[in-house]
């Protein structure tokens, strides 16, 4: 391999590793509810605000990549033209099918917080009948979701609670609306199940909004 060659791998690799880290704070949620990882959803929340700068490094990263394996490839055109059967096949790892499914893949990661809700069924409960004066809607403010598959996940946690009616978080405003029988479960359960089992903060409770 030469020293060319291994630029180009090096460019790779830095986006590969860019594209993860803006995508961890996405993956991370998913992982810890479906494993039954309590606790690990707010792990790498801390990148979030920094996931614009990666996308854009990612981005350079891979165009500069295709830039120096195009320019490469009509050079070789070129060169074909004036040498003998014997030219060098390039390895697989040096090849633009590689550079292509790298792409494709580091794509697909980049773009995870967008089809992230497919992990996630909650199974539609069966209807339940509440009595009027049981009726509660609270208001939850948690600190930690940074994209939809935060939302799904804090949804699906508290979906899993007996008496929960419905439950719509947005992780744009930083809050969870439940409507609940409060005969059969309490706001603290909320913050518990989201606290323990996800890893995300409760900073504010409000009841009857």
């Amino acid at each position: 391999m030469n020293k060319k060659d291994f630029n180009d791998n090096n460019f790779i690799t830095v986006g590969i590793l860019a594209s993860i880290s803006a995508s961890l704070c996405c993956i991370t949620p998913i992982v810890g509810v479906l494993g039954g990882i309590s606790g690990v959803a707010s792990t790498f929340s801390w990148l979030e605000p920094y996931r614009p700068y990666l996308i854009s490094l990612t981005t350079l990263l891979f165009g500069f990549a295709w830039y120096r394996k195009l320019i490469s490839l009509n050079r070789k055109v070129i060169a074909c033209k004036c040498e003998t059967d014997n030219t060098k096949t390039p390895s697989f790892l040096q090849s633009k099918t590689f550079l292509g499914i790298v792409t494709l893949l580091t794509g697909m990661l980049l773009a995870f917080p967008y089809y992230s809700n497919i992990f996630f069924r909650i199974s539609k409960k069966d209807t339940i009948i509440v009595e009027r004066e049981n009726n509660a809607l609270v208001k939850i403010e948690i600190k930690g979701m940074t994209c939809v598959g935060c939302e799904e996940a804090v949804n699906k946690a508290i979906s899993s609670l007996s008496g929960v009616l419905d439950v719509e978080s947005n992780h744009k405003t930083g809050f969870a609306k439940i409507k609940y029988d409060k005969s059969e479960v309490d706001p603290n359960d909320f913050k518990n199940v989201i606290e323990n089992n996800i890893g995300y903060k409760i900073s504010n409770i409000i009841k009857g909004e």
